[in-house]
């Protein structure tokens, strides 16, 4: 194991502290305070070794430079986890909570070479092809239906009932879901952010997706599902709904931590605080900040060095899992700045090289829709706590707020709005569903009405 001389003491409550072990980042000690975990981290060198999870130990790429030699060289740095060592020797539990996020799917995210060119390709062009005018319009109706909701209350938690909604309505209709089919995706997507049922709700997003394909292939229409299904990659059933499960499960969880993210420092931050919310520029400035500062994945990118392999000093060896933080390689203090002096695009919010997020423009566009919608509707919406006491979810991969209350003054509710609230049966309370199960159903007979 590293161990750099003349060390910092790691941050307070760190099970690392005078322990010599891997620095853990799934604890509420890390989601607290990252920022002063990377900077411990760094005392390493170029990477450090961590746990992901109990018993699931990685390297953490933490500099900048080194995160893109990484990210832009899949010969030395495979992502396919089936090279993963510690799991090949039985050492990871079958249970871990990482695994959700690291085993090996047939899918764009854990492919190589040429099939990885295949899958992605058919991604990229299907998502090329998403009319912005068309999905901006969509944003819009999807923001007011969200906002008609809580309005005339004068409060709402904005991660909830706004944040966590927007990505998963979107992604129902630009991939064309009918509206069971529709429900059952939020009834699973939101079950697994949730952690209610997790199991159950792995079970019920796998089946709509196979209904979602099964109906395409016979019924195609102007959407990402069907575009795919036609093109020239050829997908089989079973890679097509190995795909669409990044795309859109994956997929919602940056877009919901990009918005809460960005809300929390237009609500709370001085220098946006000061400034008119509607102005378009404000809030792509705020984006720009989240990515560079607070990325919504703020480590992942996990991939396995093919052979042993010399980073800057520190071996890595073959099948042993290197996660990049793009987090701590964004605020790398040898950047002289980061975002304030290099180019907006310079981050690693969505990655670098082949593997470089596909749906990084309708992803961005989405977000700042139903951000300055919100803004624009509710002009005096303020936060409703102190800053400093919000939380943030625990677990190493992504950066997400637990809520954001916020409060305003109360608007005067449209009649459409209060004939279309959709409440959980009781069969549904029973059995825990999440209330946002019925939510797609009612926001299309919101726009019904």
């Amino acid at each position: 194991m590293q161990t750099p001389p003349d060390f910092q003491a790691p941050p307070p409550g760190c099970p690392a502290h005078d322990s010599g072990q891997s620095v853990p980042l799934y604890g509420p000690e890390f989601a607290a305070a990252p920022e002063a975990f990377y900077s411990y981290m760094r005392q390493f060198g170029p990477s450090a070794p961590v746990e992901l999870a109990p018993g699931v130990e990685a390297e953490l790429v933490t500099d900048y430079t080194e995160a893109l030699r990484v990210l832009q060289n899949p010969g030395v740095f495979a992502r396919d986890s089936r090279r993963w060592r510690a799991m090949n020797e039985g050492q990871i539990p079958a249970d871990s909570p990482v695994m959700g996020m690291m085993a090996y799917r047939p899918n764009l995210l854990f492919s190589d070479g040429a099939e990885h060119m295949r899958l992605r390709q058919a991604a990229t062009d299907s998502l090329a092809m998403v009319d912005s005018h068309r999905l901006s319009r969509h944003v819009d109706q999807v923001a007011s239906y969200l906002i008609s909701q809580f309005s005339a209350k004068g409060r709402a938690d904005l991660v909830a009932d706004y944040a966590q909604q927007v990505p998963l309505l979107v992604f129902n209709d630009l991939f064309g879901c009918t509206e069971d089919i529709g429900n059952r995706l939020v009834f699973g997507i939101s079950g697994i952010f949730d952690g209610i049922d997790v199991e159950k709700s792995l079970e019920v997003l796998t089946g709509a997706l196979v209904e979602l394909v099964e109906l395409k292939r016979t019924t195609p229409g102007e959407d990402i599902t069907s575009w795919m299904m036609q093109h020239r990659s050829a997908l089989t059933t079973e890679e097509m709904i190995h795909q669409l499960f990044p795309m859109i499960a994956a997929g919602t969880e940056p877009v919901q931590n990009m918005i809460s993210s960005a809300l929390r420092l237009l609500l709370s931050d001085d220098k946006y605080a000061d400034s008119q919310h509607m102005a378009g520029l404000l809030v792509e400035d705020a984006l720009n900040d989240v990515l560079w500062n607070y990325p919504p994945m703020a480590n992942y990118g996990v991939h396995y060095p093919v052979h042993d392999v010399d980073l800057a000093g520190i071996t890595l060896r073959a099948g042993d899992p290197v996660v990049i933080s793009y987090a701590a390689a964004n605020t790398d203090p040898s950047l002289g700045g980061g975002g304030q002096t290099m180019s907006k695009r310079a981050h690693l919010g969505w990655g670098a090289g082949p593997h470089v997020c596909p749906a990084k423009d309708p992803a961005t566009l989405i977000s700042l829709r139903a951000i300055e919608k919100l803004l624009n509707t509710l002009p005096d919406i303020d936060l409703a706590v102190p800053v400093e006491s919000l939380t943030w979810r625990p677990g190493p991969f992504h950066r997400a707020l637990t809520s954001l209350p916020a409060r305003f003054t109360p608007a005067r509710q449209p009649v459409r709005a209060q004939e279309n609230q959709a409440a959980p049966t009781p069969a549904e309370h029973a059995q825990g569903k999440p209330k946002a199960a019925s939510r797609w159903s009612s926001f299309l007979n919101w726009l019904k009405a």
